[in-house]
């Protein structure tokens, strides 16, 4: 039987993302508050992990947890590959890169609001 997804706030879903990503040693934590400004999510979070096998691992284990915690299926992209993994978590979307893939896409910049007032590093 199928378990039916907890409602959860997306700030809920944001602590729980950033403890997860902390528990794992994410590193460079970034968080973007896109409301207002997006319709696709509250939420983006952007880290990085030292080498791909890290990031494939930090990835896998928010996604499992999301999934005990809250029955929340997550789409991911790009964890077989372990440079740039997209986690979808609905409310909150997560980047995690390895350093230098992360630096040649520069999302902070593309999505960081003028002000820097919306976007805190953790």
């Amino acid at each position: 039987m199928k378990a039916k997804p907890v409602e959860v706030q997306s700030d809920e879903l944001l602590a729980r993302i950033l403890s997860s990503l902390d528990d794992d040693k994410a590193e460079d934590v970034v968080v973007i508050d896109l409301r207002g400004r997006s319709s696709v999510a509250d939420h983006m979070v952007i880290c990085s992990g030292r080498s791909s096998r890290q990031v494939g691992a930090i990835a896998e284990k928010l996604v499992d947890r999301l999934k005990q915690d809250y029955g929340r299926t997550c789409k991911i992209e790009g964890k077989d590959q372990g440079d740039w993994v997209l986690i979808d978590a609905t409310d909150v979307v997560v980047h995690v890169f390895r350093p230098e893939v992360r630096e040649f896409y520069q999302l902070e910049k593309m999505w960081m609001p003028a002000s820097g007032a919306e976007a805190r590093k953790i």
